[in-house]
């Protein structure tokens, strides 16, 4: 869990509390909080309260579950040397070759295309 500066904070369209997340995937914030603390999401303290937030794009409401793909697509990051801000900064900049973000491909069940720029990366 990290603190996030303005540049990154205005990349992200939307967050999520964690007990927002646990209402859509009817779930127990404590398990919320063990998806963020397993790397399945990632959480930022933002606003008065330092509230922990998760972007709004990571979760789908439909199917009830954290994004396809996401999971992986951070490990890959991780493994990269990525920060949790930097993942942010990475997931939500736009790529005009994608095109969209990273997490829009994914939410879109276009994860491949990103899980092979996330490797990519690492070259």
């Amino acid at each position: 869990m990290t603190e996030i500066d303005a540049k990154t904070e205005a990349l992200v369209p939307a967050w999520l509390t964690l007990p927002d997340i646990a209402e859509m995937l009817d779930i127990e914030v404590t398990r919320v909080r063990q998806l963020v603390k397993d790397g399945q999401v990632i959480a930022v303290r933002r606003g008065e309260n330092r509230a922990l937030h998760v972007p709004a794009a990571f979760i789908d409401g439909t199917e009830q579950k954290v994004v396809k793909g996401l999971t992986g697509t951070l490990t890959l990051l991780r493994d990269d040397g990525f920060s949790d801000e930097e993942m942010l900064e990475w997931l939500f900049t736009p790529d005009p070759s994608l095109p969209g973000t990273p997490a829009q491909a994914l939410s879109e069940n276009r994860g491949t295309e990103v899980k092979r720029r996330a490797q990519a990366l690492a070259v």
